[in-house]
């Protein structure tokens, strides 16, 4: 699938691929993660797209962007945007589709591989411009899940297709039960 003299790059949709690992009951570690494309390729460039609500004290996802941020990922964000549905129910909107996909095509001058972690079927577009302009291109998600995760139109028009349970075993962890940890971590 990958060529050690290719240029790739990594465009992470952190929301697609939180509900991907979520659904496969696994931890992404990001670390092992860009290692596993540095020993198979010329990793170029790691980027991860996510949207923050930004009048919240605390964000469960803050320290993950900042974690990525200072650890050779380039975290794109944007505000989420706040809004009351039909039945009163408060709900966050932060989709960052659009980002991600005008800075995939500005750049794909720079890279011979790309490389989605998404099954967002909006994103079949995208992949055919950057078949169109020569580029290689995988789809990172999954099937395994009892609903796929991966759009059928985006799996059939990209090169090759990851699958992130099977990705997993050399990048993933179970995941932990939060409150059981932190109880553990209390009593030692």
């Amino acid at each position: 699938m990958f060529d050690s003299r290719e240029k790739v790059v990594l465009f992470i949709d952190g929301a697609n691929l939180y509900a991907t690992s979520r659904a496969l009951g696994v931890d992404i570690d990001y670390k092992r993660l860009l290692s596993e494309f540095q020993e198979t390729a010329y990793l170029l460039r790691a980027y991860y797209y996510t949207a923050l609500v930004e009048d919240q004290e605390y964000s469960s996802i803050r320290p993950l962007i900042d974690w990525l941020d200072y650890n050779g990922y380039t975290v794109v964000t944007k505000p989420a945007k706040e809004f009351t549905d039909a039945q009163g129910r408060r709900k966050i909107k932060g989709n960052m589709d659009i980002e991600l996909a005008i800075d995939a095509l500005e750049m794909s001058a720079h890279y011979d591989h790309f490389v989605l972690f998404s099954g967002d079927g909006d994103f079949t577009a995208l992949v055919a411009a950057l078949q169109r302009r020569g580029k290689k291109v995988t789809v990172a998600s999954t099937m395994t899940t009892p609903t796929p995760m991966v759009s059928d139109d985006l799996r059939r028009q990209a090169d090759y297709f990851l699958e992130i349970a099977t990705l997993a075993k050399t990048v993933g962890r179970p995941q932990v039960d939060r409150q059981q940890a932190a109880r553990e971590d209390a009593t030692h």
